[in-house]
């Protein structure tokens, strides 16, 4: 159905031209009406409605996403008072008090409604950016930063739509009061990127551009892989275009099926939606027919020169002897190594190049090996494989990739892919270079990570130590979060040596605002602490896991006369001191019992009516009691000691000798229902995700300590 959209042009309705590009719903614009009339929406039916709000709660029934008009009735109401509020609020001489409710409200939420992107969302954002500059003063200004991350992430989230619109209707000083080009005017801009980082493809055109994600299925997907994964999600969005996932499946010695269905599963965990999924191996009959082809044109050869000799000459620029062998000659050792013939096993097929060319690269390079081993998709059927050089540019072209991203330490190899393009009779394919991404004390070599997993020295890719998606997401990390570290860097071609802190950093700011929060003590570091007037018999309120993010829940905090302590809050006191016990009030210190020296018993009195300002100490506490949950806490180290390694450093003899630390502790007993895979604090220790959940009372629930990017480890003891 063809629909209209009528407005006067010195107001157009942002948030319904928004809406509609978010939700996939066309619209013509005609910006005719009179000044000061209500917008319209003609269907061509030959119907119409009137007004923002009423446009805007069709757009919302009319769109794909299922969290556009709230999940359910309660949820669509309140989207209703939010169309009904926004444009109130965010109007006039109210609004910097209306930011500051914004900022409150936003403080433990990801979205205004429920837990995905509705038109409250828009509204909000759109009458935001209708004020151009007093907005854009404000959220340089930071000072309202739940506000501003709010905006943000539904600017990066929707960028395309977004910025199209903006840049069409919004001038410096707001909707309508500078002069800013139509839609129809503007041919709508690729470089606009509100992350900052403009990233553009060479040559490339809107709905023509297919780029491809090519990992080798010889080990799980680590966070260098993740960084190439999701460039190519970003260019295939933004243009979009097609993305290839394609598994180089060509060193059947290195590769299986484990592999690949762990990959899938690291694509699906980082939300890279792909077209298609092929693999190497499909085209090995068109690939045997090329190399074939190009030893017949005398464009490639069959050496049997020895592996180092064959080395040494390259480095040299010496060619081999057996580069003007006839074709014939060829020919027939080519079947020898078709066949798998113990002579054929003495060959390899070369490109016949440059020999010297100052490109190394270039020097005659090998496109076919022989190998016996069986192949995890194909099985005994070829004995001869090809290399990546060889197979990569002559997939890329059969499969119509516009654009191969490449990290920049291929670069070198550039001028090897055009050639071989070129003598194939191939289309071009542009390659786009990025910087392979490196962090510190981290090998990312998938031979090294096999020798960790091999020799035991973690429990498998997925062991939380590990630089794998999988690894990382067992430690704690959110994807979000990952992602954002990624796309901040953009497609840059320098080479940086990323600290974790960072990454850690940006984790922190997506978990803390919606864990729940927990209380713990170290099992053989606590003291006892007796309060003389407690409570005869323990009692119980019911206080939120999160004081705001009403979201996290309730949890069931025990209050006794007899609490545990940390040794460390012990150690500190004195006596006649008052202190805060968090959650419940004050207390003084009337008594430390000691022996030899260490703190082994404390007494006191509760002084709840004492005021908590005033107090030096606030100590996280637990009620003596028989339900308290055993817990291990475990904290890792990284598993190479030197901060970056360079090329001719071994990283065996850089091992960190201890990467592992356990500590048992006691939780409170509503760690029971914390679920595998679900975030929490310990309070005053730190973020955990829980690795291990309650089972049974004699077997504890572990948790990884979560780095939050500003302490060097969490508190569990040495």
């Amino acid at each position: 159905m063809e629909l209209k959209l009528a407005f006067p042009q010195d107001s157009p309705p942002l948030s319904i031209i928004s809406a509609a590009k978010i939700a996939g719903v066309p619209l013509i614009i005609d910006p005719t009406l009179a000044s000061g009339s209500v917008p319209t929406l003609h269907f061509s039916s030959g119907d119409f409605i009137h007004g923002v709000n009423t446009i805007l709660r069709y757009i919302a029934r009319a769109a794909s996403l299922s969290s556009f008009y709230g999940q359910d009735d309660i949820q669509a109401a309140h989207v209703d008072q939010w169309l009904e509020y926004a444009p109130l609020i965010l109007s006039g001489s109210e609004f910097e008090a209306a930011c500051s409710f914004l900022d409150g409200y936003l403080a433990s939420r990801t979205f205004l409604v429920g837990y995905g992107l509705s038109i409250a969302d828009i509204v909000v954002w759109s009458n935001l950016t209708g004020t151009g500059q007093r907005w854009e003063s404000l959220r340089r200004s930071k000072k309202y930063q739940s506000l501003v991350r709010w905006f943000n992430s539904v600017a990066a989230d929707y960028a395309d739509a977004l910025a199209e619109v903006t840049s069409a209707y919004v001038g410096k000083r707001g909707i309508g009061k500078s002069p800013a080009p139509s839609l129809k005017e503007k041919v709508p801009g690729l470089k606009e990127n509100t992350s900052g980082h403009e990233m553009d493809l060479p040559g490339a055109k809107v709905g023509e551009v297919c780029v491809r994600f090519a990992p080798e299925p010889s080990g799980y997907l680590h966070i260098g892989h993740a960084k190439a994964a999701l460039l190519n999600k970003y260019f295939a969005e933004r243009y979009k275009g097609r993305l290839i996932v394609r598994f180089d499946d060509t060193n059947p010695s290195k590769e299986s099926n484990e592999f690949v269905e762990n990959v899938l599963k690291d694509i699906e965990t980082l939300g890279v939606k792909y077209d298609v999924v092929t693999y190497t191996s499909d085209h090995f009959p068109k690939l045997m027919e090329m190399a074939e082809s190009l030893i017949k044109q005398g464009k490639a050869y069959v050496d049997d020169t020895p592996k180092e000799q064959m080395r040494s000459e390259r480095m040299d620029g010496v060619e081999s002897k057996r580069r003007n062998s006839t074709v014939e000659e060829n020919l027939s050792l080519w079947k020898e190594m078709v066949n798998g013939t113990k002579r054929g096993t003495e060959c390899c097929v070369r490109g016949k190049l440059d020999m010297q060319d100052p490109n190394k690269s270039l020097r005659d390079p090998v496109y076919y090996r022989c190998n016996p081993d069986p192949h995890h998709r194909v099985g005994s059927k070829y004995k001869v494989y090809p290399t990546y050089d060889f197979a990569c540019p002559f997939v890329d072209a059969l499969e119509g990739v516009t654009h191969a991203l490449r990290s920049s330490e291929y670069h070198d190899r550039n001028a090897q892919y055009y050639c071989i393009l070129q003598d194939m009779g191939l289309r071009r394919v542009e390659i786009y270079e990025f910087s392979r991404l490196n962090m510190v004390y981290t090998v990312l070599s998938k031979r090294k990570l096999l020798w960790f997993v091999q020799n035991n020295m973690v429990e498998d890719w997925t062991d939380a130590r590990f630089p794998t998606v999988q690894g990382i997401v067992r430690r704690g990390l959110k994807i979000e979060a990952l992602i954002q570290f990624i796309l901040e860097q953009g497609a840059s071609k320098n080479l940086n040596l990323m600290e974790w802190d960072k990454l850690w950093t940006i984790n922190k700011k997506i978990v803390d605002p919606v864990c729940g929060r927990h209380t713990a003590v170290l099992k053989d570091k606590r003291v006892l602490f007796t309060l003389t007037n407690g409570p005869e018999e323990p009692f119980v309120r019911i206080l939120p896991r999160h004081k705001k993010h009403e979201g996290a829940g309730k949890k069931a905090t025990a209050f006794a006369n007899r609490i545990w302590l940390e040794y460390a809050d012990a150690s500190v006191v004195s006596v006649g001191e008052e202190v805060t016990l968090m959650d419940w009030g004050n207390a003084i210190i009337r008594e430390i019992k000691t022996d030899n020296g260490t703190v082994t018993q404390l007494v006191g009195e509760l002084h709840l009516e004492g005021s908590v300002k005033m107090t030096k100490l606030k100590l996280t506490w637990l009620s003596d009691i028989e339900d308290l949950v055993s817990l291990s806490l475990v904290d890792f180290d990284y598993l190479i000691n030197k901060k970056k390694l360079e090329e001719d450093e071994d990283f065996l003899d850089n091992l960190n000798p201890c990467t592992r630390r356990e500590a048992l502790a006691l939780g409170d007993p509503n760690m029971r229902n914390v679920k595998k895979g679900e975030v929490i604090q310990l309070e005053r220790k730190g973020y955990y995700r829980c690795d291990v959940p309650f089972i049974r009372s004699s077997k504890p629930i572990m948790l990884f300590a979560i780095p939050d990017g500003r302490q060097k480890s969490t508190s569990i003891g040495a």
